[in-house]
């Protein structure tokens, strides 16, 4: 490069032009309806990321089941009842899934139904009617269990909210114990004798009689509809054969499901909280 002294005075004003230009801002066009894109820019991030995960995203049909219950019954009794009850079902469901594990038996994971409680699929029926009942009564005795911890850590800390809960546990797995399909009762006394599900569908009926809601109507048709089946195969050889059960365990299982049934209703007695108390 020539040294500036070398340089003829067209070139030393030409080079002092250039040193002191200062190019022209970028002209910025605003855009248009600022507020409406503002508006729209998280719904469209939303919707992208639906595009790109909603595949994953339904395969977590337990994920959003349990947060879509989850949110309906906080909103419906307070965060108490919603995460108590989740955490009750849960505990129930999980039950019948080691059992069924257990037996070696493919089952699907809980789902989860706002108001109408949760419930598992399994891809196989277990070999006979003990086995069907081994994975009924594992909810109820799983699902006691957890309500009994939640007495107990109720009485330790003197918490009514705790109890609640605790006595929600004991309703929820005695209500279970219903001798109805598609209740567990239902599956349970199938090993025991197939005239407790007539008993268990009348008992049914007067409860849909005296305090009628949609929930009990519909287990009281899907019961119904099930025990016809069940009364027109009845002579049905394999049917026969699938409800054979040796006396030692009829006694075994009439002894767990009607010792529980007590033992769940001394639990409702003792954690009872008045609405008066209840803090």
């Amino acid at each position: 490069m020539r040294p500036v002294s070398e340089l003829t005075p067209e070139e030393r004003a030409a080079l002092r032009y250039y040193e002191e230009y200062e190019p022209p801002e970028p002209v910025r066009h605003e855009p248009r309806f600022p507020l409406l894109r503002k508006l729209l820019g998280p719904l469209i991030a939303v919707g992208a990321l639906l595009v790109k995960f909603g595949g994953v995203l339904l395969k977590g049909k337990f994920f959003f089941s349990i947060f879509i219950s989850a949110a309906f019954y906080v909103w419906y009794g307070g965060w108490w009842f919603g995460i108590g009850l989740i955490v009750l079902l849960f505990v129930h469901e999980m039950g019948h899934v080691l059992e069924a594990k257990r037996q070696g038996l493919p089952v699907t994971a809980p789902l989860f139904i706002p108001f109408f409680g949760a419930f598992i699929t399994m891809k196989q029926m277990p070999h006979d009617a003990w086995n069907e009942a081994k994975v009924g009564i594992a909810g109820p005795l799983v699902g006691s269990a957890g309500a009994l911890a939640l007495w107990i850590a109720g009485e330790a800390a003197d918490s009514n909210s705790l109890k609640a809960i605790a006595f929600l546990g004991f309703l929820i797995n005695l209500f279970n114990l219903l001798p109805v399909v598609p209740l567990d009762g239902g599956r349970i006394v199938g090993a025991l004798h197939p005239a407790l599900w007539f008993v268990g569908f009348l008992a049914l009926l007067g409860l849909v009689v005296v305090r009628p809601n949609p929930l009990l109507i519909l287990i009281l048709i899907f019961s119904g509809m099930e025990l016809w089946n069940r009364w027109q195969t009845r002579n049905h050889p394999e049917r026969q054969s699938y409800y054979r059960v040796r006396p030692s365990q009829r006694v075994t299982m009439g002894v767990l499901y009607f010792g529980l049934a007590i033992l769940l209703v001394v639990g409702m007695h003792a954690t009872h909280v008045p609405r008066d108390l209840f803090k």
